[in-house]
């Protein structure tokens, strides 16, 4: 097994191949022969892995080893690094660790076994320059994909900005830079900022979007709308729910379309929310009320930050005039 610490670098193309896979213990095939074809772009195919980071590069090394079931994607879902790089020649070896999986290439030219026992591996090696793209069959929505980059192929390894549009025409996304999500959104393929819905009463979100693998998606992932507005989601695909971070609401399991349910939010705050079922997947969402303040909601004792700051001030000024030194300065000046 390789244990070398593996170095970031870059990101997808994709790989033609001429042999096919084992279902073995190892099962090796070479890639072999003619030019890869290339798409430019890893963004669109590791949008919703939860996991990827960059593509690590492993050049320089005959044999490469990818864990399977590596923790992401909300359990061990991941493939473990998700993407790297390396050498014409040389053989990557998934070794199974969690979980019941399998290693099919996007194009057909590999498939392993289904297997959930742990150190089970499969190998395939990789002649020709290009991108292989790779997914865990059951778990592909998830977000369990992969990708081995062959050669000096340049990728682009930007994120696409998911899919899955909202249920109403909706602003620009804005910067989260004033909200702080506390990383609910890290695994969420279709969110792309929070969408400005300020000055309407009602704002539809839709349920079901494209997102995240397949319908598993709200959309626009997050609102900002103003206290007092009503939020009404409405079902366009499978079968989901609504449910509160905190508890404070939850819809039925419905799995009906053009089904609604709807929640006024009176307060200033953040409310978090997702799909029961689908969580793991990515199929999360959230209601940023007024300006939010990065939380789930309240202010400091409900007073403005200029309110604070002034009684701030009184307090550092009243401390200091009660302190021995003060008092003791006082008294010089009365004499």
């Amino acid at each position: 097994m390789n244990t070398d610490e593996p170095t970031h670098v870059s990101r997808r193309t994709v790989l033609k191949a001429s042999a096919a896979a084992g279902a073995a213990a190892v099962g090796t095939t070479a890639f072999a022969g003619g030019a890869a074809a290339q798409d430019g772009s890893l963004g669109e195919w590791l949008s919703n892995v939860g996991n990827f980071d960059g593509v690590v590069d492993e050049t320089g090394k005959d044999e490469v080893t990818v864990t399977v079931g590596s923790e992401a994607n909300g359990g061990p879902y991941g493939f473990g690094p998700a993407a790297i790089r390396v050498d014409p020649g040389t053989k990557v070896v998934w070794e199974w660790k969690s979980g019941t999986h399998n290693v099919v290439a996007d194009d057909g030219s590999y498939e392993s076994a289904m297997k959930g026992e742990q150190g089970f591996t499969f190998s395939q090696t990789f002649d020709s320059e290009g991108v292989s793209k790779y997914y865990c069959n059951p778990h592909k929505a998830m977000g369990m994909k992969g990708a081995v980059v062959v050669g000096d192929v340049e990728v682009d390894t930007g994120a696409s900005g998911g899919s899955g549009g909202g249920g109403s025409d909706g602003g620009d996304a804005e910067s989260t830079e004033s909200v702080d999500f506390g990383g609910w959104f890290d695994n969420v393929g279709n969110f792309d900022g929070v969408v400005d819905e300020t000055g309407k009463s009602e704002v539809t979100v839709t349920v079901g979007s494209e997102g995240n693998g397949g319908p598993y998606g709200f959309g626009p992932a997050a609102v900002r709308v103003d206290p007092g507005t009503t939020v009404v989601w409405e079902w366009k695909s499978g079968t989901h729910n609504v449910v509160a971070n905190d508890g404070a609401y939850e819809s039925e399991m419905v799995g009906e379309q053009g089904h609604t349910f709807s929640q006024t939010f009176d307060s200033e705050g953040v409310s978090k929310y997702y799909c029961q079922p689908h969580e793991a997947m990515g199929m999360k969402g959230a209601v940023v009320v007024g300006d939010g303040g990065g939380g789930s909601g309240g202010d400091a004792g409900g007073l403005s930050m200029e309110e604070f700051g002034v009684l701030g001030f009184a307090g550092v000024l009243i401390a200091g005039l009660l302190s021995p030194f003060a008092a003791k300065a006082f008294g010089k000046s009365e004499e």
